[in-house]
């Protein structure tokens, strides 16, 4: 098996985390999905777990965050400067926030920060590597 990476997040309300996810580019995998899990990929590699609250329960006792705090931001990278916009619209457009931090343009890198409708952070971005400067 290649490695993967499967994110697992807690959400209040499984269908609407899937239509936000669905709506930022993601595709449901069926063989992963029931009434209290979906399985949401963005590659071969990477994977998003949406787990109900009482789902999230049966792997761990520790306390759900609450929406407004920040354990992690995700990082996903896009094809070009248009395609984080283009995110971040749809997140603003499906129940997320966008731009919950500011918008960071370092011309090589470009990156926006939004929030699903759980509050789990994400950052879209889009970077250049042979535009890095020689001092970065």
């Amino acid at each position: 098996m290649p490695k993967m990476i499967f994110v697992n997040l807690p959400v209040k309300n499984l269908e609407r985390a899937k239509a936000f996810y669905a709506a930022l580019g993601f595709v449901n995998n069926p063989h992963f999905t029931d009434d209290t899990a979906a399985c949401m990929v963005w590659s071969e590699a990477i994977n998003v777990m949406l787990l109900t609250h009482d789902k999230w329960r049966t792997f761990t006792s520790r306390d759900i965050p609450p929406p407004t705090s920040s354990e992690v931001m995700l990082a996903i990278s896009l094809e070009d400067r248009a395609a984080v916009d283009a995110m971040n619209a749809a997140a603003a457009a499906n129940g997320g926030t966008a731009d919950i931090n500011p918008v960071q343009d370092l011309g090589f890198m470009y990156n926006r920060n939004l929030a699903d409708p759980d509050g789990h952070v994400w950052e879209a971005m889009w970077m250049d590597p042979s535009a890095i400067p020689a001092d970065a």
